[in-house]
């Protein structure tokens, strides 16, 4: 059997990926996403820049501390100051204070950046990369140079964009990392440089591209092509200005596609579990649309599509979303057609026949609604209730008698809302009122309140997500408007949909039915 090629994976998030706008990561927070990629089964992590920051430098202390099994723990910095010793520059001592056995710096590649950004002669940054490089490697570190900006280098001096690496070369660096720092190269540009870069230096190669043209992670996976050997990118792309190269992407691609050796397939199917962590951790909201770990990713709407994908997957899919922990998902909606209708039946237990009256029912009452401005394939809570209603299957868990609230001290520094819920629950009224930061917040504590007497698991939830979206907006101040509320307990998740031309009605239409379905979720377990 032929031998894989194997491709290192070097995680940048933690430093790279931390330069993204809206990410602050903590200490902490780093090692929690190190140690996550660890278990993943990275082969290069780089924890930041040490002496650039007080919390990067804690990272490299804590993380000393934490089990790592299997990744390298890679510091970053950059080759010394012109006209200083190597020994003496405060950056190379940061890094060797790091403790890393592994360290990255990075050099300059283009000459415009020599003379306009460290404003030194192109001889003297020779020489620094060499020095940095021989140094380092004298302190028994393994060392992998980033030759910055070396694309746009390349296009604007040749000559001295390969000089510059013959020189990481010469001095030891065990491997030397193309970069397009700027983002802007095509992959048949990426290939060329390449080509001719392997004609100068035998050294191992790498490459780190920037999203900033949406190549990313087409011209890394070109210059694996050409030989590379080792991919610099973040999780889920992050990074700064447009991002950087997305490992999420590049590793099955990798693996699934170019058949080469990456992660362990035991390892990949705990890509979208990592992908999603990891923005949780960075408080970003993970595009649902993302390829391989997206939520959409396998997500079937239209019935064309849907009917096919019944008879095989492999008629829209084209890999297995088991593979990569992902899971094949069928929309409901007017599109999907009564194939959607029976294949959502079955989910639920509910088996019948795609031309069953069954099956006409939903479909029209689905279209009705959706054609109201309802939208069921992001409110799939939603949807379980309305089959079941549709079924005769439901329950009524309780009664609404009387809901009101009302809006104080509004222009006011801090604005109240309360809320009075009065209902019936297991043949009790109950009334109760709530203060909240807004209506929906008010509702959702007098409804608990409420609710808590005759169904105390209504305490296990809370609520986590709130949208708001206007159906027709052509309709001004009185367009329709469509809102959607997650919720969440222990065990999972659920989203609800409410749609009113008064937005705290239809907030409380989602906000009921999301109460709704965890008592019909209850009932259903025990």
């Amino acid at each position: 059997m032929k031998k894989l090629k194997k491709v290192l994976i070097y995680d940048t998030t933690l430093r790279d990926g931390t330069q993204a706008e809206g990410i602050s990561l903590s200490a902490q927070d780093k090692v929690m996403i190190a140690k996550r990629l660890d278990a993943l089964g990275v082969h290069y992590i780089e924890g930041g820049w040490p002496g650039s920051n007080p919390k990067d430098m804690a990272f490299f202390t804590e993380i000393k501390k934490a089990k790592i099994r299997n990744a390298v723990i890679v510091a970053f910095g950059s080759t010394r100051r012109a006209h200083t010793k190597t020994a003496d520059d405060a950056n190379i001592k940061a890094l060797l204070e790091a403790k890393t056995s592994a360290v990255t710096i990075f050099g300059k590649s283009w000459d415009f950046h020599v003379t306009e950004v460290f404003r030194t002669s192109l001889k003297e940054n020779l020489q620094m990369i060499y020095d940095s490089v021989s140094y380092l490697c004298s302190k028994k570190r393994e060392v992998i140079y980033d030759a910055e900006h070396f694309f746009d280098g390349f296009k604007a001096n040749p000559d001295y964009a390969l000089k510059s690496i013959q020189k990481a070369a010469k001095a030891g660096a065990s491997n030397i990392t193309l970069c397009d720092t700027n983002g802007g190269t095509l992959p048949h540009e990426i290939r060329h440089a390449i080509l001719r870069v392997k004609r100068s230096v035998k050294t191992p190669l790498g490459i780190h591209c920037h999203n900033d043209s949406e190549l990313g992670v087409a011209n890394s996976l070109q210059a694996v092509g050409e030989g590379v050997v080792l991919v610099q990118g973040t999780i889920n792309g992050i990074g700064e200005r447009c991002g950087n190269a997305n490992l999420v992407s590049i590793i099955p691609v990798l693996a699934l596609k170019m058949n080469r050796e990456t992660l362990s397939p035991k390892k990949m199917k705990e890509l979208t579990q990592v992908s999603h962590y990891v923005a949780e951790i960075c408080n970003l909201p993970l595009n649902i649309h993302q390829p391989f770990t997206g939520r959409a990713a396998f997500a079937h709407k239209g019935g064309v599509h849907i009917n096919a994908m019944m008879k095989n997957s492999k008629t829209y899919e084209h890999v297995d979303p088991k593979l990569l922990g992902n899971h094949r998902r069928f929309l409901v909606s007017e599109l999907g057609g009564k194939t959607n209708v029976m294949i959502k039946a079955r989910e639920l237990h509910m088996d019948f026949d795609k031309e069953s009256p069954e099956a006409r029912r939903v479909l029209t009452e689905i279209q009705r609604l959706e054609n109201e401005g309802y939208q069921f394939e992001a409110a799939e809570a939603s949807f379980e209730l309305l089959m079941h209603r549709l079924m005769g299957r439901s329950k009524k868990f309780f009664e609404i008698d009387a809901v009101a609230v009302r809006a104080e001290n509004i222009g006011k520094e801090n604005p109240t809302s309360v809320a009075e819920v009065k209902l019936k629950a297991k043949g009790k009224e109950h009334f109760e009122v709530a203060e909240g930061d807004g209506p929906v917040n008010a509702l959702d504590r007098a409804l608990r309140k409420a609710l808590r007497h005759a169904y105390p698991v209504i305490d296990e939830t809370h609520l986590t997500d709130f949208k708001v979206r206007v159906v027709n907006s052509e309709a001004g101040t009185a367009a329709k408007v469509r809102v959607f509320i997650e919720f969440q307990d222990a065990e999972s998740s659920w989203v609800t949909v409410g749609v009113h031309a008064n937005i705290v009605e239809a907030s409380w239409k989602a906000l009921t039915e999301a109460i709704e379905y965890k008592l019909f979720k209850t009932q259903r377990v025990s």
